[in-house]
């Protein structure tokens, strides 16, 4: 492979890697540009591991030999080598976990294909903070979830906080945006779905209670850090569930609770 050394902030042959601390930039430029980036030698090697093509690599060049062998799979895709200083100014934050790559977002899974098959489903309703969504990922990749459904206001799974708080297991779980947030819970419904809500409600059954129904296929709707479910959700779930929890703690942060719930509503023949 021939490397590209950098001497310049403002080489265009980078500029997938520019302004990235620039999250509301970086929201909309990156789905729009069909790319993500994996930050840091174990994420990019899981990135390609799950069949993801590299646009480019980034990176100082102490960290060539380590990826040696990633080079020599892909000697058709740049590997751009700078120093730490400027690699910094070109990204906006000190890159100090090895290497990154910009790569080829992956096409949608059609929901049905998604669907098929799935048993356990999570459904994120504009979960904004990425940190959340990467550990809800990583927690679905651990305990069975077999795919992951996210709101169209959702943070974005490939973002590269997402991914990196997920350790590379976002690209493990299959998973789809919902343009159609009413039309997507109906739709797993109609797939003989129970959809449970993770809200407290006045009505709300504690967790153990819906395990012990051991529900064939189940979608567990999990809502924002703030304000929690949304009134329209609610009103077409099948019902809401809740952690029992000791008096003066009404509530876990959204990833603990997936945690949690993942692990007690796992299919039966996971149970022992």
């Amino acid at each position: 492979m021939t490397f590209h050394y950098l001497e310049s902030a403002d080489d265009p042959r980078v500029s997938d890697y520019t302004q990235l601390t620039d999250v509301h930039l970086r929201k909309v430029r990156e789905p729009a540009e069909g790319l993500y980036i994996a930050e840091s030698s174990r994420v990019l090697r899981r990135a390609l591991a799950a069949g993801h093509r590299p646009r480019s690599f980034f990176l100082a060049e102490k960290w060539a030999e380590d990826l040696a062998d990633v080079f020599e799979q892909y000697p058709d895709v740049p590997a751009y080598i700078g120093s730490a200083a400027l690699l910094e100014e070109i990204t906006g934050f000190h890159l100090h976990r090895g290497a990154m790559a910009a790569m080829h977002r992956p096409a949608p899974v059609p929901l049905a294909d998604l669907l098929a098959g799935a048993r356990r489903v999570a459904v994120l309703e504009d979960i904004v903070d990425h940190t959340n969504v990467g550990a809800i990922f990583r927690s679905a990749a651990a305990l069975g979830v077999d795919a992951v459904l996210v709101s169209p206001r959702c943070g974005d799974p490939l973002y590269r906080r997402s991914v990196r708080v997920s350790m590379g297991t976002v690209f493990q779980v299959p998973w789809a945006r919902l343009d159609d947030w009413a039309g997507g819970l109906a739709a797993l419904q109609e797939q003989g779905f129970t959809v449970a809500a993770m809200e407290l409600t006045d009505d709300a059954v504690d967790l153990d209670v819906l395990a012990a129904r051991r529900p064939e296929r189940l979608a567990l709707v999990l809502g924002t850090e703030g304000a929690g479910m949304s009134a329209g959700t609610l009103s077409a779930v099948d019902l809401a569930v809740k952690i029992p929890m000791r008096p003066g703690v009404d509530s876990l942060n959204v990833a603990a609770a997936s945690a949690v719930a993942f692990w007690e509503l796992r299919p039966k023949d996971q149970a022992n």
